[in-house]
């Protein structure tokens, strides 16, 4: 039987995201801080909680804070007519990227950013002057944890992996699968379990036809 589902790979380290992929999908909808620089008229119901006294053309003023899905940041970020400006996320702001340069693998990723990678790579469409120190600590910090998970995947066979796995970003998770169904197609390899030849299910079945016709 054939899978219901074959996996898209994701786009997000590269310019632009794959909308056929699960993984891009779930990732262009987190939640980014932003800040308007030109008012924006008969929006404000959309994104603003107004109390009674609200605006009769329901604007976003100037200057107001907001927290826009990435694919809409992106498709409202223009460096000509400054539509908005986009504050970086706390995970990526200078503070942290010591953090990931001093150590990497003490970092919860999945419960900072569960696309850690994918999320700050889109983050340099925004052309912010940190751009260049974002992407150097998103490099290093994968290099940084890159062998650690290489080698939990290559030594936890057959044990229970969960808690290790639920600290990943989900890019490593996909790592951490592909290293553990090296090593259990490694093991079966050993056993002489991989070129096993075995009968069709064709055969099988006129095989026992064959010799039900010759009982009658």
């Amino acid at each position: 039987m054939s899978e219901a589902y074959f996996r898209v790979e994701s786009g997000a380290l590269g310019s632009e995201e794959n909308f056929l992929s699960l993984d891009d999908i779930l990732m262009s909808h987190e939640k980014l801080p932003v800040r308007t620089e030109i008012p924006m008229p008969r929006l404000g119901a959309f994104f603003l909680d107004r109390s009674g006294g609200a605006e009769t053309d329901n604007a976003i003023p100037e200057g107001t804070k907001l927290e826009l899905p990435l694919w809409l940041a992106k498709g409202l970020f223009d460096n000509k007519r400054r539509i908005l400006s986009v504050e970086l996320p706390k995970i990526y702001q200078e503070g942290w990227r010591t953090v990931f340069s001093a150590d990497a693998n003490v970092v919860d990723l999945h419960k900072m950013g569960p696309h850690f990678y994918g999320f700050g790579s889109q983050l340099l469409h925004f052309d912010s002057p940190e751009n260049a120190d974002i992407s150097h600590s998103l490099l290093q910090t994968f290099v940084g944890r890159f062998r650690r998970i290489m080698d939990s995947s290559q030594n936890s066979y057959n044990e229970d992996t969960s808690a290790l796995v639920a600290r990943l970003d989900e890019m490593e998770r996909g790592l951490f699968q592909t290293g553990q169904k090296g090593l259990n197609d490694f093991q079966c390899w050993e056993k002489g379990q991989a070129s096993q030849l075995t009968a069709s299910n064709l055969v099988q079945n006129y095989a026992k036809r064959k010799f039900t016709d010759m009982e009658d």
